[in-house]
Parts: C-alpha cells; structure tokens; sequence
C-alpha cells in the first residue's frame, strides 16, 4: 500500500469548531508530603447540570471534528454487519433433562433464551448430542424462556447478569440491568404458566443460583464501594427482608463469589484477591448448615478448591500456589484439612512447571478437566478419575488442533456428561464449538466433534490474511512476544499504516481470537500487533509479577519497545502508527502518551483508567480497594504513591505535542468514572503544544461496555476503527478486499 499524507485537521472544516474549555477550581491532595493541585476535580460530580453540559459539549466537539469520518464509519458498520449472520443461534448445552439455546434474529438488537425437551435412550453420545437447531425455524416443544428484546422494550439500556434454571426446569431466574451500572433487579418464571413469581430481589450483582432443591436461590450482594461483599439465600415465597446472609465479606480488598459444586453437593464460596485467596463450603445435606474452610486466607496461599466424591470418599481437588509460582493441582482428603497446613498431606495430580500455567481444574463423573497455558497458548487436557493422585494416574489426553496461534477453552461440562463443551477459536478461525468425547478404554485419545463454526458472510476467506508470532525486545533484554496480523496483499516496503493494541494488566491474557470488526482495518492495508505485554498473563505467574506494583513500567516500556520493532519491521512507514488500549489498557494509552508522543499518529482510550493515584487514594471510590494487589496500597505505602505518582497519565501531562487523542467513555461506567477520562483530556488540551484535536466520546446511557445493543456496539467500534483509520490515511480498501 502506498503512503497517503496524515489528515491535518487543521485542513478539514471542523477545524473551526472550538473545545469546551472547562473552568479551574483547584483542589489540593495531599498524602506522604507531596501535594498535587487538582483543577478538574470538580467534574466528578454528575448529579450537577453544569457537568452533564460541559460532557454534552465534548460530545458535540467531538461529533463536529470527526464529521468527516461518518461516511468512514458508516462503510465500516455495514461491514461488520455484512459480514454477520444476523440470524444466528447458540449450539445447544444440556443441564439436566433440557436443550438450552439463543438465537439471534436480524434487526433485533438482543438474543432471545430457548430451550426444548432433551431424550434420554440410553445412548450416551446420542443423548448428549444437540439438536438441530435452524434459523427462522422452531424445534417441536420449543419453548422461550426470555426475550431480550421484549425486556429491553422502553429501556435506555439491557444487559442481563445471570440466569439459573431449577434442576426439574421448572422455575427460571434471570437477573436484568438497565441503566448501565452493574447492578441487577432478579425476577423468577414459573415456566409451567410463564408467570413471574412474586419474588423481586433488587441492586444484586452478576451470578445466581438455585438450591438443588428448588427452594432457595443465592444471590450476591455489592457494598457501597461496589464490592461484592455478601452472598444471600432467599426462601422462593417469603419477603425479601427475610433473606439470610450465607457469608459476609468484611476486608475491603477482598472479592467474594460463588457457585455450585460440579456434583451440586456443596455451594462453594470463592474470596480472594490477584495474590491469595479462601475457599468456604457449605454442604446442602448439612443440618447444621455450617460453612467450612478448606484453606485459611491467613496461609497467604492463592488456590481454588472443588470437593467431589472418589471411588465413594469425599476428596477435595485444590489448584493452588503453594511453592509452585505457575499453580499446581493437588488432592486432598477433607480431614487432612483439618489439621495446621504444614502437617497436611497432599497427593500430586499436576505438578509444578516453570514453562506451564495451570489456570484451573474441575470435575465431571469420570475425569480430571485441566485448563493450562503453554508457549503462550491456553490448552485444554482430561484424565480419567481412576488412579488420580497415586501412581496408577493415567496419561493426560489433550486434543490436538492445527493452528500454532489458538485458543481453546471448556465452554462448559455437566457432571453427568460423556461430553466437555471445547470453544476453539485463533485469528482468522472464527469461533467453533466442539463437543470432545472423554476418553475411554475403547476410544483412548477421545474424539473431537465439531458442532458450529460460526458463519462469516460477505465472502470471507481466512486464507486472505497472515498471523505470525514475533518478537520485540524490551529495553532490560526480555523478548515480548507479539502477534502480528496484516491481510496479504500488504507489502513489507515501509509504507503501510499500523496499530499496537494492549493491556497487560491483571495477569489477562490477550489470546488470539477472531473478530469481524478487525478484518475493516486489515482491508484498508493496517497492519494489526497484538503486545502481550508484562502484567498480562500470557508466559505464566511470573509475566504478571513482573508487570505490576512497583515493576508497572514494563508494561508501558513494553508497549513502546512493541511499536519500536513494528516501526523498524519493514511493514509500515514509522509515521502511520496508531495505538489502542481500553480499561487498564487505557491507563496504558495514558503512560505512552506521556512517554513517547511522538512514536504515535493517533491513540484511541477507551474507559480509560487514566487518574489511577486519585482514584486508588479513595477507599469509597467503587473497587479502590480492591485495586491495592494490582498497583500497591498508596494511602499507607509512601514508596507505592511515589511509583504511581511518576506515572500516572493525568498527573505526568507535560508541555509536548501530543498525537491526536480520542478517549472514550460512558456516563454510568461504574469501574472507570468517566470523570477520569474528563480531566484528562482538559489537563491534554491545557498543555499540548501541538495542533492535534483531542476529543473525549461519553456514551450517556451506557456502562463499562459502551452501549447495550449489538447495531450500536458495531456503530461504537466502526467509531474507534474510523478515528483511527482516517488519522493513519488509510481509509481506502486494498484491491480486492473488502466485502463480497
């Protein structure tokens, strides 16, 4: 692709349009000696007119310099919408006696919950077997159970936090958002009259569950800090105000969460936070209703626990740390766990690997299900329960794919089931679910089924795109492992645009995976890097370890030493470099702005995490507190405020000609306030000494995920996308590409 002169937006109409300048009113915070002096401290609150009118007028700012774009994002949209089945459905699971699906209907903006009957003929495989299920086109005795579309009706905004079915199917909980703040109002169906139960439990968080009784349901309840700090029971038919408070939660930087035990024996309450954790199990036959504790928090030991029966003995399966940095899995006997951790002993089912994570185990009737994470790759392996933990364990089977960048995944399993649910996806394979057959003596290496392929329209060929795995090297010698995508007919001449994309926080691993969206920039000629940078989770324990607290800065140094082996890569000509990052990655986008501005046409922040240090000060602030094992505890650790303080975004603005900057926001986002992308973007505007627009996009009724339906999350994305492609100038399709 040849090279196009960068957009001066200086030389397009918009360019009279004039950014809202907000007023100063500073504000001193002071902590460990040092002050800062806040002038924009004032836009946090967003119960006053003045600040609604003030994101309005960004919002017009930014609609009048990007005007010229719409064409550009309107060619992208339909793109993404070209190329979608919008008549679609889910490949059926199966809980209990009962096919569960979605589809998806065209011009409808949400899916609609189905289920029909399953049969039970006593072959296995063909009873775990999904029906086939057509679009457009109903199954006999297909019932619905909720339509999206109906409850979205009148609503500013629709997300559903949780759905749970009774084990006889007879009753159904969904838990519906709708105004974009995470917290959910759980209604109950008798699905025998399509009733609603009187039961109505509002502001819950994501996750609910029914007893495997029927009578009771559980649900999780934030504080005022936004943090999920009980679980509740509730009695089906009594009020509300009865509820009973299973466990409560009282360490502010601890997170708390449940499920049911695969063999639905036990409700397994999860505490922890990113460097140790509690597991407390209730048995539901319990008289007492006590809750027990596998592991103290106090062992500072980072572990998951799932109890099941072995051969008829109650045994606990533990994925833990204990002097094992990348996780191991062990065996325990529950009275072992009684006794002081030192004296316990444990059998070995998954050993310790310096080159492999292992991420997570579970159980079915019949095997081990453990997901680990090798060269980068997270991988699935399974071995029979017979033997486990002595010297008669069998072989692990790990079913085998084709592609070198993939990521497959359980995507589900019953306890009863011959079957695990596989989703399976890399690049340019867009998803597919399988069905893997657990190995047995007949059949030693199980048996892959592929049950979907998602289809993708508008004649898409994977074939018309490369993804390789590079290498870039940071500044203290570690090699950073990137994924680079371009279409094939770029040239490697120097001439090309290119995008660096990242987060590497919170040990989240970017794993490859395909997306509609993406394949608008590969077409315009934009070669497309993946960073996976410290902090993220890709190369095991010690890739986050050494990308967080007081070794952050690897994560952005990391970023830019991406770009630098992109910019000297022969791909693209140095000048027509973009970057992208959301959340934490938005802090990202905030700390190499600051560093290296000029390695940057564009960046694109999207909810950005750019005013860490003030928001992390203030324990009342939603999850600050949970925060403190990712970045350090800056209220009581003068070394972690300095190390924050040097590089958060908005505290580090300096006087330079920063690249053209869009950060993107919503009003109700809930874990990144757009307050902090607001001052930003004025302390920017205040300093810059360039021409380049910067622009703040606030989505008014959306959530930390932008809006709520599918057409307006397209439209948001072909908003990011086009920003980005017009400040690269490269908005023209490559010969050939493109929709067919």
């Amino acid at each position: 692709m040849t090279s196009t002169p960068l957009q001066d937006s200086a030389s397009t109409p918009a360019s009279t349009a004039t950014p809202p300048v907000a007023r100063k009113v500073p504000v001193e915070r002071t902590h460990h000696g040092d002050t800062f002096v806040d002038n924009y401290e004032w836009l946090r609150d967003k119960e006053s007119a003045e600040v609604v009118a003030h994101l309005k007028a960004e919002n017009a700012y930014q609609e009048a310099v990007t005007a010229h774009q719409e064409p550009l994002r309107e060619a992208i949209f339909q793109e993404i919408k070209g190329r979608t089945q919008e008549t679609d459905l889910s490949v059926p699971h199966r809980k209990d006696g009962w096919w569960y699906f979605s589809r998806s209907v065209e011009g409808k903006e949400y899916g609609i919950q189905c289920r029909v009957r399953a049969a039970d003929t006593g072959d296995r495989i063909a009873d775990w077997t999904p029906p086939a299920v057509e679009p457009g086109v109903e199954i006999p005795g297909e019932e619905v159970l909720l339509d999206g579309n109906v409850e979205a009706e009148g609503k500013p905004f629709f997300s559903i936090g949780g759905t749970a079915v009774t084990v006889d199917g007879t009753l159904y909980a969904y838990a519906v958002d709708n105004s974009g703040d995470e917290r959910f109002t759980l209604r109950i169906k008798d699905l025998r009259t399509g009733e609603l139960l009187p039961d109505v439990l509002d502001n819950i968080f994501y996750g609910v569950a029914f007893s495997p009784d029927g009578t009771r349901i559980f649900y999780t309840v934030v504080d005022e800090s936004w943090r999920p700090y009980q679980v509740k029971a509730h009695v089906l038919g009594t009020d509300v105000s009865e509820d009973t408070v299973i466990y409560q939660e009282d360490d502010p930087a601890m997170w708390l969460g449940f499920e049911l035990s695969a063999d639905r024996r036990h409700l397994v309450l999860g505490i922890g936070c990113s460097e140790y954790s509690e597991t407390r199990l209730l048995r539901f036959d319990d008289p007492a209703q006590q809750v027990t504790t596998v592991i103290s928090r106090d062992e500072r030991v980072l572990y998951e626990a799932e109890p099941f029966l072995l051969n008829g003995e109650e045994r606990v399966l533990i994925t833990h740390n204990r002097g094992a940095i990348n996780s191991m899995v062990s065996l325990a006997d529950p009275a072992e766990l009684t006794k002081p951790l030192a004296d316990q002993a444990w059998q070995t089912v998954v050993g310790h690997s310096d080159d492999v994570r292992v991420n997570g185990a579970g159980v079915t009737s019949t095997h081990l299900i453990v997901s680990i994470r090798k060269d980068t790759i997270e991988r699935v392996q399974v071995m029979g329960l017979a033997g486990l933990g002595t010297p008669a364990q069998q072989e692990p089977v790990e079913p085998a794919f084709d592609e070198e960048l993939y990521t497959a995944g359980v995507g589900g399993s019953d306890y009863e089931a011959p079957v695990i649910r596989l989703g399976y996806t890399s690049y340019f394979t867009p998803s597919r679910i399988y069905d893997f057959v657990l190995p047995t003596a007949e059949q030693p290496a199980g048996e892959l089924l592929l049950r979907k392929e998602s289809p993708v329209l508008g004649g898409y060929d994977g074939s018309d795109y490369v993804a390789r795995r590079e290498w870039a090297t940071a500044a203290d010698g570690t090699r950073i492992p990137l994924s680079v995508l371009r279409h094939k007919a770029v040239k490697q001449d120097s001439t090309a645009a290119g995008l660096v994309y990242g987060y590497g926080s919170y040990e989240m691993s970017m794993d490859p995976g395909f997306g509609i969206a993406r394949l608008s920039l590969l077409d315009r000629g934009v070669v497309f890097v993946i960073a996976h940078i410290r902090g993220g989770g890709e190369l095991g324990r010690h890739w986050y370890e050494d990308g967080k607290k007081l070794t952050k800065k690897n994560t952005f140094t990391d970023f830019i030493a991406a770009t630098d082996w992109l910019a000297g890569s022969g791909w693209v000509d140095p000048a027509r470099i973009a970057a992208l990052g959301g959340s934490a990655g938005g802090l990202l986008m905030g700390a190499i702005a600051n560093m290296a501005p000029e390695k940057y046409a564009a960046i694109v922040a999207q909810v950005p995490f750019v005013d860490p240090l003030t928001s992390i000060l203030d324990p009342e602030l939603p999850l600050s507190a949970l925060e403190w094992e990712e970045w350090g505890n800056p209220i009581t650790d003068p070394q972690a405020y300095a190390y924050m303080k040097s590089y958060s975004p908005y505290e580090n603005v300096r006087e330079v000609a920063y690249p053209k900057i869009a950060a993107v926001t919503s009003f109700n986002d809930t874990r990144v306030l757009y307050v902090e992308p607001a001052k930003w973007v004025q302390e920017l505007r205040s300093r810059t000494t360039g021409s380049e627009p910067i622009l703040m996009k606030i989505e008014m009724d959306g959530g930390h995920g932008g809006a709520s339906g599918r057409y307006v999350q397209w439209r948001e994305r072909a908003w990011d996308y086009a920003f980005i492609a017009d400040s690269l100038g490269a908005t023209e399709l490559l010969p050939g590409a493109g929709l067919k």
